[in-house]
């Protein structure tokens, strides 16, 4: 399938740049429509810290789900204060929303994602023309072949600067940078979500095996990306 004729263009202008490079770039080709969404999970310390370099005032889309472990807001407070970064927010589910979906992670998991987060976060990204996310090729989970810059159906641009980055460049990262962990890294948490979703990753398993462990499903919703880009 023939790509859209904006993504060419950006490919073809940044399509071999990364980390802080490609960011520094993207915010120059969307100036006052660039926004970060990030969970503060496992990794989330690169993405911010990158943020944090080029811009500590671009906006953050933090999605507080109502079902977050403890660990992970205090890590969000604990980030944003060490970082610097200046336009974190905080966006939550309705309260009717949160009801509705009280025992649907059990029964539907679908539906509860697309309750406390993706609308929600729909709502929250309105007037953005590109999000940035910290999605990684490694990580699997049909993320193997993701590229730093794509598009949704809606025509958002979707940027990953850290796509192509291995665990191992991560963690150097994390020692160069001298970034805290998230306090569940410790107890064998690799990808962190919904407290009801998420569970420590065992040895030989993937590193988003521990979301939704048992279920047909890897992804939340949040990252859908056109089949055409």
């Amino acid at each position: 399938m023939s790509l859209s004729a904006p993504i060419t263009r950006l490919r073809e202008a940044y399509g071999d740049l990364d980390g802080d490079e490609l960011l520094a770039a993207m915010l120059r080709e969307f100036p006052g429509s660039l926004a970060v969404v990030s969970s503060f999970g496992a990794e989330s310390a690169v993405l911010l810290d990158l943020v944090a370099q080029v811009d500590a005032s671009l906006p953050v889309i933090f999605l507080d789900t109502a079902a977050l472990f403890d660990e992970t807001i205090a890590y969000r407070q604990d980030l944003t204060q060490r970082l610097g970064l200046t336009g974190v927010r905080v966006v939550r589910p309705l309260a009717e929303d949160i009801e509705r979906s009280d025992e649907l992670w059990r029964t539907d998991p679908d539906a509860c994602c697309h309750l406390r987060k993706v609308l929600p976060l729909a709502q929250a990204t309105k007037g953005f023309k590109a999000l940035v996310d910290g999605r990684k090729r490694f990580h699997g989970g049909g993320r193997e072949d993701i590229h730093t810059i794509e598009t949704s159906d809606d025509g958002v641009v979707k940027i990953s600067p850290l796509a192509r980055w291995s665990q191992e460049r991560i963690d150097a990262a994390f020692i160069e940078r001298d970034l805290p962990r998230h306090p569940l890294v410790a107890q064998g948490y690799r990808s962190i979500g919904c407290w009801p979703c998420s569970r420590p990753t065992l040895p030989g398993e993937p590193v988003r095996a521990g979301r939704w462990a048992g279920a047909a499903k890897s992804e939340c919703g949040i990252h859908k990306v056109s089949k055409t880009s």
